[in-house]
């Protein structure tokens, strides 16, 4: 792939690695590329980080037609810079635009336009033990043009933050809501796929989360409000009686990829691993009698985020006596540690950037 660079002369002040927070201080460029029918993906180009200019009548703000995926790139202690599993974050994107009908990207092009920007801004990795490069690709409907239909041209834009911890307290077990009114997603729906809409949907539940003093919501399931599904920001697993027991990627979860290196990590330690529908009801009362031994979401964002309380009609079940877990602290210091280049990578999931 063809990838034309345009530097930017007015290059932006470095933050400070000890307050970088998420999603804040945004690199010096961003990588553009786009779509006509007819045509194909083409004009692939870095330029500098700036506005989108946009018709009033773009689909996108219409109809909603849009993906997005979320990675890291990591600065090793040797200086070098790795991706983690960047051709998994292609092929769900790949998965998520069959869904939204936005048509597909090859996945050698996906990870070289990731590739091509993080080796432009390859300075705004930071070094800092915990920080990281967060990536934002994303796609959506540039046709002008008011009427329900798939759009004829797209734009693929990659983004790109130096970023810290997800939450502010890092590590520490956060408090969860679980919501029994409102639903994220359905069978049949778009709860599989990494798009807007969904996030905008759980916005509501989030807020009322907030109000109550808790971080996040775990969701259940649309039809019955009985299984256990995902939390806003991550996939859940919990540990109960020592094993290990997440919801199955059944058309309403987010297949995540944090989710699915921590199974292969859980099963290669000889942890029984089950993934299948979990009652809310009994998740409740393993927290009650003690079987429930650790909770944590898993995702991009956060990595590993430890759940030390759950919320729900009104009971409240504390987790490890809401401290970290061992398994918890185990996993997470594994999975990190293979992304920051500091444990051997057995899976070969890190990708150099030369």
């Amino acid at each position: 792939m063809d990838i034309k660079v345009i530097r930017s002369q007015n290059l932006k002040t470095k933050p400070d690695v000890n307050t970088l927070g998420f999603g804040k201080y945004f690199t010096d460029h961003m990588f553009l590329m786009d779509y006509t029918e007819g045509i194909g993906w083409h004009d692939a180009r870095i330029v500098p980080y700036g506005p989108l200019e946009l018709d009033p009548a773009t689909m996108v703000l219409h109809y909603a037609q849009e993906t997005f995926e979320g990675m890291k790139a990591y600065r090793r202690k040797d200086g070098k810079i790795q991706l983690f599993r960047p051709a998994m974050n292609a092929r769900r994107m790949q998965q998520s635009n069959e869904r939204l009908c936005i048509p597909a990207l090859p996945v050698e092009d996906f990870v070289e336009a990731v590739k091509a920007i993080v080796r432009v801004d390859s300075e705004w990795v930071p070094s800092k033990e915990g920080t990281s490069l967060y990536i934002r690709p994303f796609m959506y409907a540039t046709e002008a043009a008011v009427g329900v239909h798939a759009a004829k041209s797209y734009q693929f834009v990659i983004i790109c933050c130096s970023v810290g911890a997800y939450y502010l307290n890092g590590i520490t077990p956060v408090k969860i809501y679980v919501e029994s009114e409102y639903v994220r997603a359905v069978k049949g729906g778009t709860g599989f796929a990494k798009c807007g809409g969904n996030y905008a949907s759980s916005i509501i539940a989030q807020k009322k989360a907030q109000e109550l003093g808790y971080t996040q919501v775990l969701w259940l399931d649309a039809i019955e409000h009985k299984y256990v599904e995902e939390v806003g920001t991550m996939n859940a697993m919990f540990v109960v009686d020592g094993k290990i027991y997440t919801s199955p990627i059944n058309g309403s979860v987010l297949p995540g990829i944090t989710r699915d290196s921590c199974l292969h990590i859980l099963r290669s330690w000889g942890y029984e691993v089950h993934e299948e529908a979990l009652s809310i009801d009994e998740l409740m009362e393993a927290g009650r009698n003690g079987t429930l031994q650790e909770c944590f979401g898993t995702g991009t964002a956060a990595v590993i985020s430890p759940i030390g309380e759950l919320f729900y009609n009104g009971e409240t079940i504390v987790i490890n006596n809401g401290e970290l877990g061992t398994l918890t602290k185990r996993l997470y210091d594994e999975l990190t540690g293979i992304q920051w280049g500091n444990c051997k990578d057995t899976y070969n999931w890190c990708v150099e950037i030369d």
